[in-house]
């Protein structure tokens, strides 16, 4: 059914404009109820809620980044230290609470067999908390 419009040949071609005027009323009587509704939702209720005790969130763990360079280097977040030393470390963060991350960083170059003995010492001494620290390679940065 076609309201009208222009045609060639005396044959009645269908409208080509929407008519947007019932659109517009409708979003208008919306537009007056969501101005008359909105004080509604802004009021309070008063309300007498429960207490309750909550544990308190644990600490966040400290971390320590063990670092080992191409030589095979022990540095102890920053600082170089020896073999003896890292052991002694190792047991004095194993007793706090909480128990620090141990943040392994080693050259690519470094043997495997070093890192092994780093990592035995350290579950030795009762740190159980390991992690490694890796490069991003180029190719993935983009």
């Amino acid at each position: 059914m076609s309201f009208g419009g222009f045609s060639d040949n005396n044959r009645p071609a269908p409208m080509a404009e929407i008519n947007v005027t019932p659109m517009v009323d409708v979003m208008l009587v919306l537009l007056v109820i969501f101005i008359l509704a909105a004080p509604l939702f802004t009021q309070s209720i008063k309300l007498d809620l429960p207490a309750a005790q909550a544990t308190p969130t644990p600490a966040e763990p400290t971390t320590v980044t063990l670092s080992i360079d191409a030589t095979n280097n022990i540095f102890w977040d920053g600082k170089p230290i020896t073999q003896d030393e890292l052991k002694q470390r190792f047991a004095i963060a194993a007793k706090q609470q909480p128990q620090p991350q141990l943040q392994l960083r080693a050259d690519k170059n470094t043997r495997y067999e070093v890192i092994a003995q780093i990592m035995g010492s350290a579950q030795a001494n009762g740190l159980s908390k390991l992690g490694f620290v890796t490069q991003v390679p180029e190719q993935d940065k983009k």
